[in-house]
């Protein structure tokens, strides 16, 4: 049997796992239908987030109707402001300033052309987003349970790591759900507003707070288990080798001179 093993925290991130791809990422994302289950018997509870200060792609607007007549100098003046546009950039990737600073000259970044390029191609506008967050129960220890996918079955144990938030989560790894169950992802969606709604959140809006008192210390903690830095020492014979050597080049340059 294939098994897989994976250490997750209490907002079911990956933290550890066989698969360096796997480390960070969302392991809804990784196996949906694990994480479903653990979903489904109360061990992980969906939680939305609202992030007020996101932004979002503008929608197109397409239309059928015919160009309007321009005046000509709309051309003329269309093709000079593309002519200044380029101009400015070829001087910023050219580097002019190396043509008097021929000993100072930088190779300009290929990348700016395509950045500028992809700024200009993404329209983006402040919008309100939701995204779903998953938080553990701390009252379930461990659990497990087998998950039926058409031709196999999936069975994984899940237990709570002692004094940390970390979970140990040991899944059948060849067994594939990923038909059965989609993978369940983060990804936040745009929140939609009428006049009257959108005046009462912007009404509704708390000022966060400062937390009310300071945890700099828990009574299962051992202060000196931390890590410390170690102390600078001056190395007498490094020292010494470096001033034999400046006192020599130096007398060795005085030399040359005369």
């Amino acid at each position: 049997m294939d098994l897989a093993c994976y250490l997750i925290d209490s907002n079911a991130f990956i933290i550890i796992s066989k698969e360096k791809s796997h480390v960070g990422r969302f392991f809804g994302e990784v196996d949906g239908s694990v994480m479903a289950r653990l979903i489904k018997m109360a061990m992980f509870k969906r939680v939305s987030l609202y992030d007020y200060q996101a932004m979002c792609k503008m929608g197109g607007h397409s239309a059928s109707s015919a160009r309007p007549l321009l005046s000509p100098f709309y051309g003329l003046a269309a093709a000079l402001k593309w002519f200044l546009t380029n101009f400015l950039l070829f001087l910023l990737e050219f580097n002019i300033c190396g043509l008097w600073h021929s000993d100072r000259f930088a190779e300009a970044k290929p990348g700016f052309k395509a950045s500028a390029q992809k700024k200009k191609g993404d329209i983006l506008q402040p919008c309100d987003t939701e995204y779903p967050s998953f938080v553990y129960e701390p009252s379930i220890k461990e659990t497990n349970s087998l998950i039926k996918c058409g031709r196999c079955q999936k069975m994984f144990v899940t237990q709570a790591v002692p004094d940390s938030n970390l979970l140990m989560l040991v899944v059948q790894a060849d067994c594939d759900c990923s038909r059965q169950y989609p993978a369940i992802t983060m990804e936040p969606k745009e929140v939609k507003y009428n006049a009257s709604v959108k005046c009462d959140r912007m009404k509704s809006q708390k000022v966060r707070r400062r937390p009310e008192s300071c945890h700099a210390y828990h009574p299962q903690e051992n202060a000196k288990e931390c890590g410390d830095a170690s102390q600078i020492y001056l190395s007498v014979s490094l020292f010494l080798t470096c001033l034999t050597a400046s006192f020599t080049c130096l007398k060795a340059s005085t030399l040359v001179f005369r």
